[in-house]
C-alpha cells in the first residue's frame, strides 16, 4: 500500500442507500459501501455543511472495509436542506450514535477532516467504547483562536486579494466581526440577501483550500444549493462556538481517547486548519501518529495528503485484524 503515486481504490456505488429519520423533523442520508462483513468505518465529511462526495468512498479498500457515509443534518441529500433547527455538534454526535445502531455496528474507525476531524473527536469522546481507530485530517479543534486565524487576522495576510473580495460587502464597522455580519445576512428572509453571502462566504475558504489553485472546486462552492448549505450552517455553528461547553473542550478532553490508535494527518502549508492544532493535540496525547505533508495545503485530494490517507487506512487494517485475531476487540455485531 506503500505507493509511489497516490492511487485511490476505484469508483465505489454504494451497496445501500436511505434517509434515517433522527427526528426534530430532520431526515439523514446514508451510504454503506464495501464488504457488508468487512471492518466498519463512518466517513465524517467537513464543513460544516459541505456534504459527503463519491470520492469519500475510495480512501478504503472496498474488500476489507464497509464504509459508511452520510450528510449531516441540512446539507446534502439530508432534509430539510440548509436548515439551522436543532443543528448543532450534540445532535449530529446523536445522529452518528443512531446510525451505528440502525446498521448493526458494534465498533467501527472514525475518519474526518477539518470540521469532519471536530465532529470526529466530539463523537469519540462521548462513545469511546464505540471507536475502534482515528483517522483525521486538518486538525480544527473549534477554539476561538482559530476562527480568529481564518476571519479576523492571519489567513488574510497569506491571501490579502480573496479576503478583500470576502469582505467587500460589509461596511466598515460589520468588518470588526465578519461572522456575525454574514450570519445576520446568511439568516436573512430575503434569498436575495442570503444567496450572495451564502456565494461570499463559500468562495473565501475555496480560495483557501489548496496549496495551488483549482477552477473546479471554485465552481462546485459557487452552486446556488451548495453554497448555502454550507455557508449558512458552517456560519451557524461558528457563531455558536461549535455548540461547545468553553474553549479547547476537545483538547482537555483527549484523555478520554486513552490507548486510542490515533493517526492525523495535516498539510504543512495548511492555512485553514494550520499544523499547530494538530501539534496541540500530539503534546496533549504523545501516543498519536502524526504526519506532517510536504507541500500540500487543506484539502484531502492533494497528492500528499491523499497518499497519507491511503496509508494511513492501510496500517489501521491490518492492526485492527490483528486485534480481532487475537481477540482483544471485538467483530462487528
Amino acid at each position: 500500500m506503500q505507493r509511489e503515486q497516490p492511487q485511490l481504490f476505484p469508483a465505489l456505488q454504494p451497496r445501500q442507500t436511505g434517509l434515517l429519520d433522527v427526528g426534530e423533523g430532520h431526515c439523514v442520508y446514508y451510504e454503506d459501501c464495501g464488504n457488508l462483513k468487512g471492518q466498519p468505518v463512518v466517513m465524517v465529511h467537513g464543513g460544516p455543511g459541505a456534504g459527503s462526495n463519491p470520492q469519500m468512498r475510495r480512501y478504503h479498500d472496498p474488500d476489507v472495509y464497509r464504509i459508511i457515509l452520510f450528510d449531516q443534518r441540512g446539507c446534502g441529500r439530508s432534509r430539510p436542506h440548509a436548515s439551522l433547527e436543532a443543528n448543532t455538534t450534540w445532535h449530529l454526535v446523536s445522529d452518528m450514535e443512531r446510525l451505528r445502531i440502525y446498521l448493526g455496528i458494534e465498533r467501527w474507525q472514525v475518519f474526518g477532516g477539518s470540521w469532519g476531524a471536530t465532529l470526529a473527536l466530539a463523537y469519540a469522546q462521548t462513545h469511546p467504547q464505540r471507536v475502534s481507530s482515528m483517522i483525521l485530517r486538518g486538525i480544527f479543534l473549534m477554539r476561538q483562536s482559530e476562527l480568529d486565524w481564518f476571519y479576523v487576522d492571519g489567513c488574510n495576510r497569506l491571501f490579502p486579494d480573496a479576503y478583500a473580495e470576502f469582505v467587500a460587502p460589509l461596511s466598515p464597522d460589520e468588518r470588526n466581526d465578519v461572522i456575525a455580519a454574514y450570519y445576520h445576512r446568511l439568516t436573512h428572509p430575503s434569498d436575495a440577501v442570503r444567496l450572495p453571502a451564502a456565494k461570499a462566504w463559500s468562495q473565501w475558504e475555496a480560495s483557501t483550500l489548496s496549496l495551488l489553485p483549482q477552477s473546479q472546486r471554485r465552481k462546485l462552492f459557487e452552486h446556488d444549493a451548495f453554497a448555502l448549505a454550507f455557508a449558512r450552517i458552517e456560519c451557524h455553528y461558528f457563531i455558536n462556538r461549535g455548540f461547545l461547553s468553553y474553549d479547547g473542550q476537545l483538547l482537555q478532553n483527549m484523555q478520554r481517547l486513552s490507548g486510542l490508535p490515533i493517526t492525523i494527518v495535516n498539510g504543512r502549508y495548511d492555512v485553514i486548519t494550520p499544523l499547530k492544532s494538530a501539534w496541540d493535540l500530539l503534546e496533549a496525547m504523545p501516543s498519536i501518529e502524526l504526519r506532517i505533508v510536504e507541500g500540500a495545503g487543506h484539502a484531502m485530494t492533494e497528492p500528499g495528503t491523499t497518499h497519507e490517507l491511503l496509508s494511513a487506512a492501510y496500517r489501521h487494517q491490518n492492526s485492527e485484524l490483528s486485534q480481532i485475531t487475537s481477540g482483544d476487540i471485538s467483530t462487528p455485531a
